[in-house]
């Protein structure tokens, strides 16, 4: 029996290569390409769903992430694979915490899409052991602590220090410290400049930016 996949991408070349490797063989069968995450629990209520490759940032904003959190929590058996190229640091965790099975990039990663879809169906949850590394100013994105990035991804807001530091639950004067060693680490002269670097690469993204 070939397993259904659900296919989420709303970029034409990406989504039409997932349709050709789920074709490439008997194993699996092209149900639907989609490319609104929001429209996936609604497909999964109506058709016989066994795979979903899911994109992160998808059409008017929604987020794939999300969308695979209602599906595991409605049908946990249906199995899905995060696929995306964006190295923002918190979605390879959020992903475990819902329980998705997979997580694939679609730049650089060592395994085809294909290997990761047999080897998902076969029970196993492949991950990546971390994010890709991004060049950044003087640096790298994995040079950054996970408060750094926290800081970081706050800053895109345009908030000032004093709504930061009471959203993160921390003082006005740690913001301060971890926005000044990015700057150091990054070798920017100004927030705004570290901030559309770090957005423009993709290494922070706001749930609000998604796409």
């Amino acid at each position: 029996m070939a397993y259904n996949v659900l296919i989420v991408e709303d970029q034409d070349i990406p989504r039409e290569l997932f349709e050709i490797y789920v074709n490439a063989g008997d194993r699996f069968r092209h149900l639907l390409s989609i490319s609104n995450a929001s429209a996936a629990l609604s497909v999964c209520k109506s058709n016989r769903v066994d795979l979903i490759l899911m994109d992160v940032m998808t059409e008017l904003d929604h987020s794939g992430l999300d969308a695979a959190e209602e599906i595991k929590r409605q049908f946990p058996g249906i199995r899905i694979i995060i696929v995306t190229s964006m190295p923002e640091y918190s979605w390879l965790a959020r992903a475990r915490e819902i329980g998705v099975e997979s997580f694939w990039y679609k730049d650089g990663h060592k395994e085809s899409i294909l290997d990761v879809m047999e080897r998902t169906m076969a029970g196993e949850h492949i991950y990546p052991d971390e994010t890709p590394l991004i060049r950044i100013g003087n640096t790298t994105n994995r040079a950054f602590t996970e408060r750094e990035l926290d800081v970081l991804k706050e800053l895109i807001t345009g908030d000032t220090n004093a709504e930061i530091a009471a959203r993160l639950g921390v003082s006005i004067a740690t913001v301060k410290s971890h926005i000044l060693h990015l700057m150091e680490k990054t070798g920017f002269k100004t927030r705004t400049e570290l901030v559309s670097e770090a957005r423009g690469l993709g290494i922070v993204i706001k749930p609000k930016e998604r796409k």
